[in-house]
């Protein structure tokens, strides 16, 4: 696709400040219309800046069509500096007005379903009222985000991190056990050493494990692996839960999850003397000389509270 032409008389340092926020808000928005709405604005003022800013800068920031809109390679680039670029501005702001760095705008953030519904709802709702000038969008998803294609500041994921474009600071782990239903047992008592899970049909979470699981002994850190062939595979762990209380098969899962199941006997827990190894669980943003206000003040706060609501899900696991 050609590029536009490079405007001969750029805009002013002011106007493509307010150029490049408009840009911003348009990726995270999603739409012209959205940023629109965002912005208290009309959207041919939306579509009239961002038109500005490609003339201005010479590039296609953004591939358009009646269905669709997504980031160009060189919109890919320009969006993270743009951010980088909008974050150091409104600190130099700040210090320069000698202003209290009060976090304010929006914060969209990628969490896990299950958790994402329950346990960190609690420390979400504390933080946005601590900071009243702050609003989230929560998005669910289990699945690593794409930070600057989607427009996503943080995200809290649980799982190993890989990515080295990201930072990624743990602030919990999710201990994991084996459970089943009573009726899988039929009759015999629940097993106490993990070779017996072993002639159990079994249901598998594919996003931490497949067709094997390690299990560790608390007291004597033992390790057994038990291999299996499984009956159903998920990714969801609502879903995995379900299908152990009907009976379809054993499963590990994150103990908080089956807690309530366990209390109404509707899970039994096998092996008690052992667990798979703990998921880490961080707090993930891209990599940035800079960071607004808005997202120090989130990190910090998910840093200290998401291990005590982690830890009151475990109360009596």
């Amino acid at each position: 696709m050609p590029r536009p032409p490079r405007s001969s008389s750029p805009p002013a340092t002011a106007d493509r400040l307010e150029l490049m926020r408009t840009f911003v808000c348009i990726v995270d928005a999603g739409s012209l219309s959205a940023a629109a709405e965002r912005m208290a604005t009309t959207q041919p003022t939306v579509s009239r800046r961002l038109q500005t800013l490609e003339r201005s800068l010479g590039l296609r920031l953004l591939q358009r069509s009646t269905h669709a809109m997504k980031l160009s390679e060189d919109g890919v680039r320009c969006y993270a500096r743009a951010k980088e670029l909008l974050a150091s501005w409104e600190t130099f702001e700040a210090d320069l007005r000698g202003a209290s760095d009060e976090p304010e705008g929006l914060l969209r953030v990628v969490v896990p379903h299950a958790f994402g519904q329950e346990q960190l709802v609690g420390p979400l709702t504390a933080f946005l009222k601590r900071h009243p000038r702050v609003s989230v969008e929560w998005l669910l998803h289990d699945r690593p985000p794409d930070f600057i294609a989607e427009g996503i500041d943080c995200a809290i994921r649980v799982g190993e991190v890989h990515d080295p474009d990201v930072v990624a600071l743990r602030v919990a782990e999710v201990p994991r056990i084996v459970v089943a239903a009573p009726a899988l047992l039929a009759g015999a008592p629940p097993p106490e050493q993990p070779e017996a899970l072993e002639r159990l049909p079994w249901l598998s979470l594919r996003t931490f494990y497949r067709d094997e699981v390690a299990l560790t002994h608390a007291a004597t850190g033992d390790v057994r692996s038990i291999h299996f062939r499984p009956r159903m595979s998920t990714d969801s762990l609502y879903a995995i839960r379900s299908a152990a209380m009907a009976g379809l098969g054993a499963c590990v899962a994150s103990a908080w999850a089956l807690q309530e199941a366990l209390g109404r006997g509707q899970l039994v827990h096998l092996v008690p003397g052992w667990r798979a190894a703990p998921l880490p669980m961080s707090v993930l943003y891209p990599q940035a000389r800079f960071y607004p206000a808005k997202l120090r003040a989130f990190v910090a706060w998910m840093r200290e509270a998401v291990p005590a609501a982690v830890a009151a899900g475990m109360a009596g696991v």
